[in-house]
């Protein structure tokens, strides 16, 4: 990954009569536009986001999504949905001006990515995607119900304590009371336990550091309580939209590198093959030795090597 660096503007854009966004621009001012999606629903973007793109070639745009980071009002559900940031990633654009950019997205951000460039082909460069998430029912049930479990059964124990045995036939329904409780006590708790398991198992290697940000109220309030949302209404969508060859067809003349950790147990890496078999003008690299994370060091390589691609298209 390139070397730290600090943006050169910071900014917030209105996008409703609710929701102000932050964004931040950093690189050369007048190089090559390039939007950064970041994950979780709600997870925001961080200042080492900036680090995937050379910032000689590129003018680097971040931005928190509709509750998320530094955006406001924190953890708002209100108007948040998928194509809520859809349009907004259009505002963006146009208030900065920029014709056509190119679209990095992990995670969340991949399915996000996806979505906007299916909604806007024409404005999109390239697609750099990584740790592909198409919000499908199987996949959420692998995560959040039946199947991470059986690899990472201490963190598991942690994720179930805060519901009654009786509530987890159906985990995401049952934590979708805890987050949205009246009580202060009751939401904070149970958006740790829930940010907890998915830093737990975000990496190859466990990283109590990576963990110990789950522990972060304000964090774990808006990522928890976003992704559940979206997650509780099938992420706004058809199950199996973005994989839909309709869809596809709007997008396969965009070049498109996909980055896949083998180990990745957060987005498995069955999404990423299945969006390869209806897409298979997209290359697709599966790491071997690399889990879900994009600061993995074999994730960041190829992701790095994937913009370096694309700096001068």
């Amino acid at each position: 990954m390139y070397p730290k660096i600090d943006p050169y503007e910071t900014g917030a854009l209105k996008v409703s009569d609710i929701h102000t966004l932050y964004y931040e621009l950093s690189g050369n001012k007048d190089g090559n536009p390039v939007v950064f999606v970041h994950g979780g629903p709600g997870g925001g973007t961080d200042a080492a986001d900036r680090s995937f793109f050379n910032p000689e070639k590129y003018k680097i745009v971040l931005f928190d999504q509709r509750g998320a980071g530094k955006s406001t009002p924190s953890a708002s559900l209100e108007d948040n949905t998928t194509w809520d940031l859809v349009k907004d990633i259009e505002k963006l654009r146009e208030y900065l001006n920029i014709d056509k950019w190119h679209v990095f997205g992990g995670s969340w951000g991949s399915t996000l990515s996806l979505a906007y460039a299916q909604s806007h082909p024409d404005k999109v460069k390239s697609l750099v995607l990584r740790g592909i998430f198409t919000l499908r029912a199987s996949e959420l049930r692998f995560f959040y119900q039946d199947g991470a479990s059986h690899l990472f059964p201490e963190a598991w124990d942690e994720y179930l304590a805060p519901i009654p045995e009786a509530e987890r036939g159906d985990l995401i329904l049952a934590y979708h009371a805890q987050l949205n409780s009246v009580d202060d006590q009751t939401r904070i708790t149970a958006a740790k336990a829930w940010a907890k398991w998915e830093m737990s198992t975000s990496k190859l290697y466990v990283d109590p550091a990576h963990i110990a940000h789950a522990d972060e109220d304000k964090f774990a309030n808006a990522f928890a309580r976003i992704e559940n949302h979206y997650f509780v209404n099938n992420g706004f969508m058809r199950d199996g939209q973005l994989l839909e060859p309709q869809e596809i067809d709007k997008i396969r003349h965009i070049p498109t590198v996909v980055v896949q950790g083998r180990y990745d147990v957060v987005c498995p890496a069955t999404t990423a093959y299945a969006l390869k078999k209806v897409f298979p003008e997209l290359t697709l690299h599966i790491v071997p030795d690399a889990g879900h994370s994009s600061r993995e060091p074999g994730n960041a390589k190829y992701l790095v090597k994937a913009t370096d691609g694309f700096a001068n298209l």
